[in-house]
């Protein structure tokens, strides 16, 4: 358990974002099985509040490219704190999101607030912020286990992408994530993650 413990810490301590994509196709049904591995993960009341929208469609890649840098413009010209700017500033991050027209695949998931029954009932989803920040984690360490790169991308006000992607009333947009290989040129941020003892506590 030990041995596996570790090799499980360091195979995900080798994981990085990625903003630097290969147009390589990659094998979609890798990206099926991560997206039945998220759906694993648990939820309240065991209800699994998310949707994922899996694109390769390069129309509405371009689409989804041409919201999301209107949004991202806005937001580093006019939401940026300067606090929130110089936290960013290591990362070398701005509005200009080329990859999302030409990564092979993008994965939109979305939150499903509640449950529309096909009278237009609804029924309650419990602690779905929650659940669903549980099955992207399980999803980024997926994609990553199986030799892909991806990025979470947040775009906000995120909107668009429910109304490119026509999703019901009942879904709101979580999170963007481009899916690929890194390109030969990529380079990531020489970032040191926090030390064990700075993230545990034991009493």
């Amino acid at each position: 358990m030990r041995e596996r413990a570790r090799a499980y810490y360091e195979l995900m301590d080798r994981r990085r974002s990625v903003r630097q994509f290969s147009a390589d196709p990659i094998d979609l049904d890798v990206v099926r099985e991560a997206i039945r591995t998220a759906s694993t993960a648990p939820s309240g009341a065991h209800k699994q509040p998310w949707r994922f929208v899996m694109v390769t469609d390069p129309k509405i890649k371009h689409e989804i490219r041409v919201a999301a840098e209107a949004e991202e413009r806005e937001t580093y010209a006019h939401r940026l704190s300067d606090e929130w700017r110089a936290a960013l500033a290591p990362l070398g991050t701005d509005a200009h999101k080329p990859y999302l027209d030409y990564v092979p695949a993008i994965i939109v998931m979305f939150r499903v607030d509640y449950e529309l029954g096909p009278d237009g009932s609804r029924s309650k989803n419990y602690y779905v912020q929650e659940s669903c920040g549980i099955a992207l984690g399980m999803l980024i360490a997926a994609l990553h286990n199986a030799g892909l790169a991806t990025l979470t991308h947040t775009p906000s006000p995120m909107n668009f992408l429910a109304k490119i992607l026509a999703r019901p009333k009942n879904e709101r947009a979580f999170m963007l994530l481009p899916v690929g290989y890194p390109s030969a040129d990529c380079r990531v941020p020489d970032l040191a993650r926090k030390p064990l003892a700075e993230v545990l506590v034991e009493r």
